[in-house]
């Protein structure tokens, strides 16, 4: 693989020129771990997109994560549910990756209650972006998928001392799912201002 160094405007650019080239609804992922800080490069295609006219929600995983009687069933550090059962995979898929209304959050996680959000009416053209961890690999259905990577130490020196013990859990998906290379755009992430983008 080819790692091109660009601009934090740049990928953003190349991510909207590859969600307006296709027409119709169109379900996009940003994946990366929290210390890679995927809702920033979510939030910053927002007004982009509205400025081309494509009427565009924001979701967070975070809010599609099960309720903490479940995450913590086997314990608040346990490596197996972080890994494959956190995230209410079939509450996400029903709810923002099919149909033509988006829930755009379900639980928060923090109070450990359900967030009575609304329903938003998902047009024709529009376009849901949803940011969040270990998203790939798991069969949900988007259309465009981009990964945000940070390279071991840089993960190690950006995540909390508190979750720490989420970095083996990382290290598998990378191994597992290798998102550098499933992702429709990859990116090297190490420096946010100066990431590398995949071109071959």
């Amino acid at each position: 693989m080819r790692f091109q160094p660009v601009s934090f405007v740049a990928l953003t650019d190349h991510v909207v020129s590859r969600i307006t080239a296709v027409p119709g609804q169109i379900r996009v992922a940003v994946d990366g771990a929290a210390a890679a800080r995927p809702g920033l490069l979510a939030e910053a295609l927002m007004d982009p997109l509205r400025v081309l006219g494509r009427p565009v929600i924001h979701v967070r995983a975070q809010d599609f994560l099960r309720p903490a009687s479940l995450r913590f069933e086997h314990g608040r550090t346990d490596e197996e549910s972080r890994y494959s059962s956190w995230l209410d995979e079939g509450a996400l898929r029903r709810e923002v990756l099919t149909g033509d209304k988006v829930l755009p959050s379900l639980w928060n996680a923090e109070t450990d209650r359900a967030t009575r959000a609304d329903y938003v009416p998902l047009p024709a053209g529009g376009v849901v972006v949803v940011d969040g961890e270990l998203l790939l690999g798991r069969g949900l259905p988007f259309d465009l998928t981009v990964h945000l990577w940070l390279s071991p130490g840089a993960l190690a020196r950006r995540t909390p001392p508190d979750d720490a013990w989420s970095l083996p859990v990382f290290a598998r998906y990378d191994a597992e799912v290798d998102p550098l290379t499933t992702a429709d755009v990859a990116v090297r992430y190490d420096d946010p201002r100066h990431p590398a983008m995949r071109v071959a």
